[in-house]
């Protein structure tokens, strides 16, 4: 059995290598090319158009998802914006004890998806969505709930073996 350091050690990894993988899927998902065109082009008029475009209304882009649910993209970002933050939920309490409180893992996860919406706001490498901040924070919540039944079951087990 491995000693508890070097797990969280490994988990720790995984957490800041998952981290990386967000941040790659979310802000730098365009081809290099059209990321260096973006940058190139940034001016005052991109944040201007970040913010005309940007959605600060709650459950209008959910709302525009589940009208046009017959639509493939519209389940993926629907479910996507869930799926991709259920990890998060999951992992940072491994490696961050303070992250075992539910509403202390809710903050990171917030600041997190916050720190990615308001850059993608003013850099012009994706669109603010309220929503998308909505749904990031509800798949943390999820992971969250996966990380409490793997504990429960996993201290269920410990129990067992020392009886």
């Amino acid at each position: 059995m491995k000693d508890r350091p070097t797990e969280r050690k490994y988990i720790r990894w995984i957490f800041f290598l998952y981290l990386l993988i967000i941040i790659r899927l979310i802000i730098f998902k365009y081809p290099f090319e059209e990321l260096l065109a973006i940058a190139g082009g940034w001016s005052g008029e991109v944040v201007a158009a970040g913010l005309r475009s940007a959605n600060f209304t709650f459950f209008k882009t959910i709302r525009m998802y589940v009208d046009y649910s017959y639509m493939l993209n519209s389940f993926e970002n629907l479910v996507g914006n869930i799926v991709i933050f259920v990890p998060f939920g999951f992992l940072l309490p491994m490696v961050q004890k303070g992250g075992r409180n539910f509403f202390v893992m809710l903050l990171h996860a917030l600041l997190f998806v916050l720190g990615i919406e308001i850059f993608q706001l003013f850099s012009g490498f994706g669109a603010f969505d309220v929503d998308d901040i909505l749904l990031n924070c509800m798949g943390a919540i999820w992971g969250y709930l996966i990380y409490f039944v793997y504990e429960g079951i996993k201290k269920h087990k410990e129990g067992k073996r020392r009886e």
